[in-house]
């Protein structure tokens, strides 16, 4: 795919220290950038589409896209009657309806716990969703969720939202390319990504979309950050799996034995700079680019940029790589 049709979107899911007044200016700055898309996350901040909603007359045409909401907290029906409404407020934008299976960490902050099973919870709840956009009376017995004669009151529009998984695994990958017309990939080398297209392409067509984690910024001042970041992330038994797999299984051995040991500052020692520097990746703004670019040549059909506010002005050096890049789908 050429790079200069390659559209590109932004995230506001990493700017949350800059307050939920901050979504509409960053939105019209994306806007102004030529990004196609802006998206936000849900875990256990701002709502996802309260968000999207407070920002969609400011930034139309631009589409919306929420990345991820997390399957266990919301019902199908609950979340089928608000992307609808949101198609219905925004009825020119593509409303990109992102969901995924959430960590441990986030729903047990919810109360809640995790599926054993989760490819068949997200194959009922997708099926559940393209039913109730349907307009149609949904009775439902599932492993699940139950659904007794449920019709979403919404005035069927010309667009319907666009189903994406977030996916890290082969089986969700391949359930994403079969069943979503997009498959979110998150926290994944651009190295990782002919392997994941190919378990994707082994389900069906889904359009390959992958957040790319960038920062316009000094590696020395920002390198504890962006360590904290993966560490995060290297707890959770999914990405550890998937870190594995892209070739970081020494980091997250170590990291894991450290952490046991309740030795915080040898697991975060534990993340090397090659890590860093292939999925949080911190440089000055013509390496951003090209950052962002190596994205695009290993096969992701829609970039999104998930700035990371790591400095002194956090504003600024979103907006800095938020600017470099744009200049990837330009050249």
């Amino acid at each position: 795919m050429s790079s200069e049709k390659t559209p590109l979107g932004v995230t506001f899911g990493s700017l949350g220290v800059l307050g939920p007044l901050a979504a509409t200016e960053i939105a019209q700055i994306a806007q102004s950038l030529n990004y196609k898309s802006f998206w936000t996350v849900e875990a256990t901040g701002t709502d996802a589409f309260t968000l999207l909603g407070s920002v969609a007359n400011a930034v139309s045409p631009m589409d919306l896209g929420t990345g991820i909401i997390p399957i266990q907290i919301r019902t199908p029906a609950l979340t089928a009657m608000t992307a609808a409404t949101l198609q219905s407020l925004a009825p020119t934008q593509n409303i990109w309806l992102g969901i995924g299976t959430s960590a441990p960490g986030i729903l047990s902050q919810h109360g809640l716990e995790m599926t054993d099973r989760p490819i068949a919870m997200m194959r009922e709840y997708v099926a559940l969703l393209r039913a109730c956009f349907s307009g149609e009376s949904v009775t439902f017995e599932g492993d699940f969720w139950q659904v007794k004669r449920f019709r979403l009151g919404l005035k069927k529009t010309e667009r319907e939202p666009k189903i994406v998984l977030a996916a890290l695994n082969p089986q969700m990958l391949k359930l994403a390319g079969e069943i979503a017309d997009g498959v979110l990939l998150n926290y994944i080398p651009a190295s990782y990504i002919s392997t994941a297209i190919k378990e994707v392409r082994s389900g069906g067509p889904a359009t390959i979309m992958s957040y790319v984690h960038a920062a316009v910024g000094d590696f020395e001042q920002s390198a504890t950050s962006a360590r904290k970041d993966l560490f995060n992330y290297a707890m959770a038994d999914g990405y550890a799996r998937m870190f594995k797999s892209a070739g970081f299984e020494n980091e997250i051995q170590e990291l894991r034995l450290k952490q046991s040991e309740r030795d915080r500052d040898g697991a975060l020692a534990s993340i090397s700079e090659n890590m860093i520097q292939s999925i949080d990746f911190i440089g000055n703004a013509k390496e951003v680019t090209q950052f962002v670019q190596s994205y695009i040549e290993a096969g992701v059909e829609y970039p999104i940029l998930m700035p990371l506010p790591w400095g002194e002005n956090r504003h600024s050096v979103a907006v800095q790589t938020m600017e470099a890049a744009a200049s990837a789908t330009q050249a």
